[in-house]
């Protein structure tokens, strides 16, 4: 991983900003920037310094993996990063207002000590419009799609090896458990987010979390799982059925499928992130199943499970190439049934590459 080069991009948004300082307090921005993986961390950014604060915890492990940055332990690690910028005569310190809390704002302004007025206290915090590390996270290096790939990789033997524990009566909770058992045993850090596995009705539920409902003997069973490998997420989805689907069903899933491949095929650089969701949603709605599509398209996957950026109606971001996105239509008919087929597609110059080759023709088990 290239950290000193991302905190140089960093540095050139704070110059172009007019920023002197920028303190980070998001886990995963501090781990992009220095490699950092401790649970108690700030990073203080100026133009010529970048200092990780932590606790006494994590004394070792800062030493081994933190990269590029000047390593105070102490006790509190906000407050001594706000008081480290103010010792070095920094006028305005930005933050990044969409994790930062109320009350971790007031105890930052409390560290400037109890001679700075209120006034001055708030004047030197103040929120960074717009925040630049979602957006340097969007664009992924090498080293980190070569990660992303080994997460969606891992999913995808984990969706292979989980299929012949799924059959009529297992609680859907069982099958959820057995997919994150060999997640585990298959080397990964942990899952991205709760394991989704609905059956039958519940699988109308777009954000159906494994219940002990038992699978029926006929119904669509649905898989939304992923992985966390060596700190990178995968996000996969796919679709099975139990016993004969009739017609009906399987046309659903024919224009599922057909838009979700849709919206694949239209993934290029350049092209805004608001024409991939027309992509898919255009294919539902000649099915005259659009009305049932009441999510968005997709979403960013990196270090996090949800980043930037959205594949949704009308938005006008363009794709670049390294973002790495997930296709994920579905259809959710209320009380009856519901499908999703999800992929992670890296952006390329040559188009969407999928990293999730798993089958998607619908599998009768």
């Amino acid at each position: 991983m290239e950290y000193p080069k991302r905190l140089r991009r960093l540095r050139k948004k704070m110059t172009d900003a007019g920023w002197e300082a920028l303190l980070v307090t998001h886990l995963p921005d501090v781990r992009y920037l220095c490699a950092f993986t401790g649970s108690n961390a700030v990073l203080a950014v100026t133009a010529r310094r970048a200092v990780l604060f932590t606790d006494g915890r994590y004394t070792s492990q800062a030493r081994e993996e933190a990269v590029g940055v000047r390593i105070v332990i102490g006790k509190q690690a906000l407050a001594e990063a706000c008081e480290l910028l103010s010792g070095l005569g920094v006028a305005v310190a930005h933050y990044d207002p969409d994790h930062v809390t109320i009350a971790e704002l007031q105890r930052m302004q409390a560290a400037l000590g109890a001679s700075v007025s209120k006034v001055a206290k708030r004047r030197f915090f103040q929120p960074a419009a717009p925040y630049p590390l979602p957006a340097l996270r969007e664009i992924k290096d090498d080293d980190e799609l070569a990660h992303l790939e080994a997460a969606a990789q891992l999913g995808c033997r984990l969706f292979d090896t989980v299929i012949p524990h799924i059959e009529a009566g297992t609680p859907e909770r069982e099958v959820a458990a057995e997919l994150e058992f060999f997640a585990r045993s298959l080397g990964a850090d942990g899952m991205s987010f709760d394991t989704i596995v609905a059956s039958g009705v519940r699988s109308s539920f777009p954000h159906g979390t494994a219940s002990s409902q038992p699978l029926p003997r006929k119904g669509f069973v649905t898989l939304d799982f992923g992985v966390i490998l060596r700190g990178y997420c995968s996000d996969m989805t796919r679709t099975v059925y139990l016993g004969r689907p009739t017609r009906e069903e399987s046309s659903a899933y024919d224009a599922v499928l057909e838009a979700q491949e849709t919206a694949v095929s239209a993934v290029q650089v350049g092209v805004a992130t608001g024409e991939i969701d027309e992509a898919a949603r255009s294919v539902l709605h000649r099915a005259k199943l659009a009305r049932y599509f009441i999510h968005s398209t997709g979403h960013g996957v990196g270090m996090e499970i949800h980043e930037g950026p959205r594949l949704a109606a009308k938005q006008q971001q363009p794709l670049a190439a390294g973002m790495v996105v997930t296709i994920e239509p579905g259809i959710y008919l209320p009380g009856r049934f519901g499908i999703r087929i999800e992929d992670m597609v890296a952006v390329t110059n040559d188009g969407g590459r999928v990293l999730t080759p798993s089958t998607k023709a619908l599998l009768r088990l």
